[in-house]
């Protein structure tokens, strides 16, 4: 392989990852394309994607919830698509009502404890 090419794979810009569809192996539907990335400010690293639901159009029209792929879930990144295996597809409301529900949990926790 050319040093060239190898740093071309390592390297890519959010507006070309942002065209590439996303495929899950589990089933093989097209779940979308990338609409936005979650990211870890402390750590420095992407967390999870985000792809609009089927029902939006353009990212603009309609109540579908967005859905939530954790980048540990991304199975390769080809040049035209991004493999992912989803057993079970979590929308961003879904996760983000968990994660409150985990910290109001840890939260309460914390105060019983300090009675």
């Amino acid at each position: 392989m050319i040093p060239d090419q190898r740093a071309v794979e390592k390297n890519m810009k959010i507006s070309d990852f942002q065209t590439k569809d996303v495929i899950n192996i589990v089933d093989g539907k097209r779940l979308g394309q990338i609409s936005d990335l979650e990211l870890d400010l402390r750590q420095g690293r992407i967390d999870a994607i985000v792809v609009p639901s089927y029902s939006k159009f353009l990212g603009l029209f309609g109540g579908g919830a967005d859905l939530i792929i954790p980048w540990g879930n991304i199975v390769k990144i080809g040049s035209d698509v991004v493999l992912v295996k989803m057993e079970e597809l979590k929308t961003l409301q879904e996760e983000k009502a968990s994660a409150a529900y985990l910290e109001r949990s840890e939260r309460e926790r914390r105060n019983y404890r300090d009675l």
